[in-house]
């Protein structure tokens, strides 16, 4: 197999050239490559077959431990110039960045197989999606894009029509983290990844490619590429409404998108559209319109049991890759909050002993098809998209940030997604529990300045005829003794509920400075074990508070400087003014 576009059969003789591989796969994308692929990694030990009869078609595949998450100090945006990818990106100039990789690639695939793997990111015939190719010497990444993206001939064939693709160059190297390095080439529509086996550092098509290149993309064709959700909220008249809703990582965004309604709310249907990312268009009517670019899940799995996310549990009993999770003795994947079963094995293969901390990595994964979700709406594959009712940021804070609240006007909702702030998590590296600004749940992921991105959000308010409400939600608000006051998981629908009535005008609400909050009344806490006075406390707006704050919002958004929009200083100076 090869191509007919001469651009792509050039790029991959030079890589080969600089790598020098032993041989060279083109992958079709078919499940009988797919089991080959596997089949090559048990006998390397790269995959691991778990219990076949309690999970059949799993297996684990285990990092090197200094590989266990996003880089992200690692990572570099490399522009001709620096402005443009702003204080938001570590920046390296694309001369000295290609000096690099290139000495870092030469001769490192000697003896390894090159893949080329040909994707689209999102429906094959869809004129939001985009394609890529990525190149890499990791059969582990070959076949998690398999899982994760619409990979092989079909999407070859879009961009032998198109002539157009996002190029990616991968290799494991030596996982020496002293020569790794995530580097991306927006004005080139490039990436290279060096020294490193774990997902968003080598899925090319993933975080680097359908966010970073593509929120750069997006800028210059006029479309956002989020790191959004994307689900599909049914209620009982039958009414629907799709959302997209921005969490930083590992705050319940997959918990969200396969959310099961409770008991006492008969008649409502979620259906999951995405997990993670997110592609916002305009139509021809000036409505605001998504398609999720994936086509599969790579999912943190400690925390997911039966009474979490029942959906998600049962979508990875088969078929299943897992990175980092702990073996039973009975070589079933075990994880903290799996809720059966006892680890034998830690996920660095070690006898499990919890002097040596948890079973399964905090960061540890599944990767999964989508379709496997019983969850799964059928319109994930509708080229048209849908079209987007509200528009949801939200971030883990103990304190300060309400249940839920809704912004005054478009571009409050950008302040609101633009302040965006949560308590870390082991997504990534770095501190637990750390309160950072994550501006619309994007800050590892905009491949360009933050001002020049509030600037593009802005502009849809002057482009679009119907532009989605925009709110915040907040399930981790505690009490003083460290206790959750909402319960979350799949009451939160009631949260949604209220979301889906204010979209419908069914609703009223209470006008705060920060925002229009629900009436206590208006959120159906029926079946819900609240302490009392628990509902008043969500709800509650601290103006003392909220102007540190505003405060703080500000000290961060002057970090850039010039290209910082005037109407998002006008627009805090006015939530600053209404706090008095």
């Amino acid at each position: 197999m090869t191509t007919s576009n001469a651009d792509l059969r050039d790029w991959v003789d030079a890589v080969a050239a600089l790598t020098k591989p032993a041989r060279i796969h083109w992958c079709d994308g078919s499940d009988a490559e797919y089991q080959g692929l596997v089949a090559e990694m048990q006998k390397s030990g790269d995959l691991i077959a778990l219990n076949q009869k309690t999970y059949p078609n799993c297996y684990l595949h285990r990092s090197n431990p200094s590989d266990v998450a996003r880089v992200e100090h690692l990572t570099f945006v490399c522009t001709n110039d620096r402005d443009a990818a702003g204080p938001n990106n570590n920046w390296m100039a694309p001369t000295q960045a290609h000096q690099k990789m290139d000495e870092l690639f030469a001769g490192t695939m000697q003896g390894r197989t090159l893949y080329v793997i040909p994707y689209c990111m999102g429906p094959i015939d869809s004129p939001y999606s985009r394609c890529g190719v990525e190149i890499t010497d990791s059969a582990y990444v070959a076949a998690n894009m398999k899982l994760m993206t619409r990979m092989g001939s079909a999407a070859l064939a879009r961009i032998e029509r198109e002539g157009k693709f996002v190029r990616g160059l991968h290799s494991t190297g030596d996982l020496n983290p002293d020569r790794r390095f995530i580097m991306h080439f927006p004005e080139e529509l490039l990436i290279q990844s060096i020294g490193s086996g774990y997902g968003g550092n080598a899925l090319l098509g993933k975080k680097c490619h359908a966010l970073r290149i593509a929120s750069w993309q997006a800028r210059q064709e006029g479309w956002l590429a989020e790191h959004m959700l994307l689900v599909e909220i049914e209620n009982p008249a039958g009414e629907r409404f799709y959302i997209g809703a921005a969490f930083p990582s590992a705050c319940g965004k997959t918990n969200l998108a396969m959310l099961i309604p409770p008991e006492s709310m008969a008649g409502w249907k979620v259906r999951t559209l995405g997990d993670d990312i997110a592609w916002l268009h305009l139509d021809d009517e000036g409505q605001l319109r998504a398609i999720n670019p994936e086509a599969g899940y790579f999912g943190v799995v400690p925390g997911t049991g039966p009474a979490t996310n029942r959906n998600a549990y049962d979508m990875i009993r088969h078929d299943t890759i897992f990175t980092n999770v702990a073996l039973t003795a009975d070589g079933e994947p075990w994880w903290e909050g799996k809720g059966d079963g006892q680890p034998a094995i830690d996920w660095q293969g070690r006898p499990h002993d919890a002097k040596n901390g948890p079973a399964a990595h905090p960061n540890s994964r599944f990767t999964v098809s989508a379709r496997q979700g019983s969850s799964y709406s059928p319109l994930a594959d509708d080229p048209r998209g849908v079209p987007i009712s509200a528009i949801v940021f939200g971030g883990r804070r103990r304190e300060l940030a309400p249940l839920v609240y809704q912004a005054k006007s478009w571009r409050h909702g950008v302040l609101m997604g633009a302040g965006v702030a949560s308590e870390t998590t082991a997504a990534a590296t770095g501190t637990v529990g750390v309160t950072r600004r994550d501006p619309m749940a994007m800050k590892p992921f905009c491949g360009y300045n933050f001002g020049d991105y509030w600037n593009h959000w802005l502009s849809f308010e002057k482009r679009a005829k119907k532009l989605p409400a925009v709110f915040h939600v907040n399930w981790f608000r505690q009490d003083d003794s460290g206790h959750f006051l909402w319960p979350g998981f799949g009451d939160n629908l009631r949260v949604i509920q209220w979301i889906t009535e204010r979209c419908a005008a069914k609703v009223g609400a209470r006008e705060t400075p920060i925002g229009f909050l629900p009436h206590s009344t208006d959120i159906d806490s029926r079946g819900v074990d609240l302490k009392p006075g628990a509902l008043d406390a969500l709800l509650k707006v601290d103006a003392g508070q909220w102007r540190a704050e505003m405060a703080s919002v500000a000290t961060y958004l002057q970090e850039f400087g010039e290209r910082l929009p005037a109407e998002l200083l006008d627009e805090h100076r006015r939530v600053v003014k209404d706090l008095g």
